[in-house]
């Protein structure tokens, strides 16, 4: 069973894939990503919130649990490793999807009439 940090990488790297090859579906190629440049992607973005070297041994269980696997210097989910991205996918993409809808259009936009009110920190920085 995968541990909550896991199941997040798993989902960052099956996303990764889902993104960036969304662009060559057409085309009979494929991109990979070395171990290094996704744990640079987990860092860099603040994803993981973890030391690299943290970051690399939960790659390296996620590749004794096979989920995932290392060959040819790219990482790439295995089919129990993509069963699994699915299911966190098809839980999470309601989430997703409201971030993304507000994100798309003013979330003011929705309703005819918004309310404001007085915010209590503006209130208690008096």
């Amino acid at each position: 069973m995968a541990t909550n940090v896991q199941k997040f990488i798993l989902f960052t790297l099956g996303s990764w894939y889902l993104e960036a090859n969304r662009r060559f579906d057409r085309a009979p190629v494929e991109i990979v990503i070395s171990k290094a440049t996704f744990i640079d992607l987990l860092m860099r973005a603040n994803l993981a919130g973890k030391q690299a070297r943290a970051v690399y041994k939960n790659l390296e269980d996620l590749e004794k649990q096979k989920f995932i696997s290392y060959r040819n210097r790219s990482l790439a989910l295995t089919v129990k490793g993509q069963k699994m991205f699915e299911k966190i996918y098809r839980e999470l993409r309601p989430y997703v999807n409201v971030i993304h809808a507000l994100k798309q259009k003013d979330p003011l936009s929705y309703s005819r009439r918004v309310q404001t009110v007085l915010s209590q920190k503006i209130l208690s920085a008096s």
